[in-house]
């Protein structure tokens, strides 16, 4: 079953000092956010005379907003992740899938990605409506990010454009997808087992059946312009924290467990990618059980 939520300390003194740590770095982070807005924004006048520096630009305005983001985790609040399973190269151009449980989910990634030198370059396939959110939606609207209505017919033409872009430019890339298509609750597990088990898959107890047809048009659509997919497992100790949470340093660690698979060997067949990406989830789901159980996960590669 789903982890439950995690806790706040109960000690007031420990919650009055966190919030003094979270208010004014929450604040002082938001305002530079919608300064970069607005010299993204600006930035589109450098669209007109260059395609490149327009997007380089843009890269470092999210590498360094991100960046801030990071180094303010680990610097103020001391977080970090433990990572295990498969290496992860330097600088490789990777279409990224995990499990989604909270939105710290995405900022764990984010410490992941810095440490690879791809934080600038990491993309979201995201829903439609975050595109409109002042800040980091707006801002994601000038890094060739991914938005998605959930109706395939009205999604595939816009993400073949976007992946024509990124490929055709030779945009370096970290793709990162949540395949579930939403965050893991009690009662959408129980709806994902009843779907389990009528389409005769094995019913998950910690992740959620993935929807396929996004990750399949991903892989076709960015082909061998990336080299891998990495599959990550994110596991929690204590229980599942909310970005406030996050923000205020109660979630001090998350595990990352990684697979690494060279895009060379998955299938040229549509529905053979899309039970590989299946087989995935069930495989998450088994690695979430042991370290629920151990309270780790395997430090290598397990077939």
């Amino acid at each position: 079953m789903p982890l439950p939520p995690l806790r706040d300390p109960s000690d007031r003194s420990v919650r009055v000092r966190a919030l003094g740590k979270a208010v004014p770095a929450t604040a002082l982070l938001f305002s530079a956010l919608l300064a970069f807005n607005l010299l993204q924004t600006l930035s589109l006048m450098l669209k007109l005379v260059s395609g490149r520096a327009f997007r380089a630009f843009n890269r470092w305005v999210a590498d360094t907003w991100w960046g801030w983001c990071v180094i303010g985790s680990e610097k103020l609040l001391g977080i970090d992740i433990v990572l295990t399973g498969d290496p992860v190269p330097m600088r490789e151009n990777a279409i990224v899938v995990a499990n989604h449980q909270q939105m710290p989910d995405i900022t764990f990634m984010m410490i992941l990605a810095r440490r690879k030198d791809r934080l600038g370059d990491m993309k979201w396939l995201v829903k439609d409506p975050i595109k409109y959110v002042p800040g980091v939606g707006w801002g994601m609207t000038f890094l060739d990010c991914v938005f998605v209505k959930r109706d395939w017919m009205a999604d595939k033409d816009s993400i073949r454009r976007t992946f024509a872009r990124l490929t055709d430019r030779q945009v370096p890339v970290w793709l990162l997808s949540f395949p579930e298509g939403t965050r893991l609750t009690p009662e959408k597990l129980r709806r994902s087992r009843a779907y389990a088990a009528v389409e005769g898959l094995t019913p998950p107890d910690h992740v959620l059946v993935p929807r396929t047809k996004g990750f399949v048009a991903t892989v076709r659509g960015l082909g061998d312009h990336v080299a891998s997919v990495y599959d990550v497992t994110i596991g929690y100790e204590q229980g599942v924290p909310t970005l406030w949470q996050y923000v205020k340093g109660y979630a001090r660690r998350a595990h990352l467990h990684v697979r690494r698979y060279p895009i060379t060997e998955l299938s040229a067949d549509d529905a053979e990618l899309g039970r590989w990406l299946q087989l995935r989830f069930q495989e998450k789901d088994r690695l979430l059980a042991r370290f629920y159980r151990e309270g780790a996960f395997p430090p290598t590669r397990e077939a």
